[in-house]
This record gives structure tokens, sequence and C-alpha cells, in this order.
């Protein structure tokens, strides 16, 4: 990446990892993928039961890879033939895994989700959260960051899924009640009751939508 875009990224993860602290929730900077899957496995313990809300950036930094190599209990969903059962299985784990579709630089988390099994997990049930997140994620404020999740990451789900959706078809959100919604949810994660719980690494790269 960019020396440029690096230091700037640099810079601006110092602002958001103020703002997660002041909310309860412990922030980190990775510089690059590998650095990012080394954290967050710092962070699981061996033997941990482990799983994820099918956030793209976990894939990308070879978490998800990782987890299901190592010495750790890996829920895959689609290894198992029954769907809920994997699901539910989430709210009792140790450690669930996410991705945000957008934060603000003031640490607040801003998700989107269509059957709520990431946005559960998220709010509770999972002992430890850990969330993987590009800098090109981070916006402004929370309104910034609700239209990036919209209008960036809601259309590109929908279409990577095969949806029926206006925004797919359009590639913006038309705030629209279509079956194949995947608006269904909101959650806004503006504070952590329990401390050590959330945990958000920003990787200098673009990840995920």
């Amino acid at each position: 990446m960019d020396e440029n875009i690096t230091k700037r990224n640099q810079l601006l993860a110092r602002k958001v990892i103020k703002g997660l602290k002041s909310r309860n929730m412990t922030g980190y900077y990775a510089a690059s993928r590998d650095e990012a899957r080394a954290l967050a496995l710092s962070l699981i313990p061996e033997g941990a039961s482990v799983t994820m809300g099918g956030g793209m950036s976990v894939h990308e930094i070879g978490l998800s890879d990782a987890l299901k190599n190592g010495n750790y209990h890996f829920i895959d969903r689609d290894a198992y033939e029954d769907k809920r059962a994997a699901m539910l299985m989430a709210y009792d784990a140790d450690v669930f895994l996410s991705s945000a579709n957008a934060m603000t630089e003031d640490g607040v988390l801003v998700n989107i989700d269509g059957n709520a099994n990431r946005v559960s997990a998220i709010a509770h049930g999972p002992r430890k959260v850990i969330f993987i997140v590009g800098m090109n994620k981070i916006r402004d404020d929370v309104d910034g960051a609700m239209k990036r999740a919209r209008n960036v990451a809601a259309p590109i789900n929908a279409q990577r899924f095969g949806l029926s959706t206006p925004c797919a078809k359009t590639g913006s959100c038309m705030n629209c009640k279509s079956p194949d919604t995947i608006c269904c949810q909101f959650l806004i994660t503006r504070f952590s009751r329990h401390a050590d719980r959330i945990h958000v690494i920003l990787v200098n790269d673009n990840l995920g939508f």
C-alpha cells in the first residue's frame, strides 16, 4: 500500500482506537493482513470454541483457515446440514468473529443483517467478539457509516448472494421491503457493558465490502 495512505491510516487508527477505549472496547492496529491474523490468534486461546458470521474480512486475512487447521473447536456452519443449529451454537461460543459494515472515527460499529444471527451474536452471547475491519470502512460519523452500510455493503452482498433486491440492480439503497432484503436489522454498537468482550483489529488494507 502507498506509504502516504499507510501514514494516514496509522494516524486515523489512533483516533479510532482512542474512541473504542472510551466505549469500553479494545482496538488494535495491524500493518498487514499477516499481522492482523497473528494478532487475532493471540486473542484466541487454543481449544476455544470459535465461530463467525460470514465476514469476508475474516477469510481474506486467512484467519478462518488458520483456525480450521489449528488446535481450536472451529464451528464452520457451512459444514453443517442443519445451518440453524450451527448458528445457535454461536451464542455459547468462546469467540465470535465478524467484520463491520462500517465504523466511525470515534469507535461506533455499524452492522446490517438479514437473518440477525450475526448482529444478535455481536450484541449478546459469545464471551468474546473479535472484529476484523479494513481501514476502508471508517467514516466520519454514524450517518456516514450507515450510508456506507446501506449503499456499499448491502448492494454488494445482495449481488454476491444473487438476491433480487432493488439495490442489487441499481447499486444503491432504495429503502425497499423486498422479500429478499438483507437490511432487516440494524445494529449500532456504541458501548460495551462488559470489559474485554469486544476487540477490534483495524487493518491497513481494503477488506470486505
